[in-house]
């Protein structure tokens, strides 16, 4: 059981700096680069916003454990589903193997804090 809470929580750790701390910190500090990944695939440039956006509160409410189950599955939910997008966006567009990599990485590291989460925040 301790074992399950460790990975959950590298996982999830992993998730919030990449998904919230590192996009919000590219808004804060670097607000230049804020479409850098979305400019090339045609998104226009709000898009990069409201993304970070979602992606930041996504990973906080998987972070916050005491949040209820239905609003950390939603957030799990549309983390994945940016992820997805993401790959299939790379895929159309430039074919980079590195870019549509690194999503799936990402995703594989949010499946595992999802597998590993506390089971009774699973269904509540």
């Amino acid at each position: 059981m301790k074992r399950n809470k460790i990975i959950f929580w590298i996982a999830t750790i992993i998730i919030l700096l990449w998904e919230g701390l590192m996009p919000l910190s590219t808004v804060l500090f670097m607000p230049e680069y804020v479409n850098a990944g979305t400019k090339p695939l045609g998104y226009p440039d709000y898009f990069a916003y409201t993304l970070i956006i979602c992606k930041v509160l996504g990973a906080a409410a998987i972070a916050i454990t005491k949040l209820p189950a239905k609003l950390r599955e939603w957030a799990y939910a549309g983390l994945s589903f940016n992820l997805l997008f993401a790959v299939i966006s790379h895929i159309i567009v430039d074919g980079n193997i590195g870019f549509i990599l690194m999503p799936v990485a990402v995703g594989a590291i949010l499946f595992v804090s999802y597998y590993y989460q506390p089971k009774k925040q699973l269904h509540g």
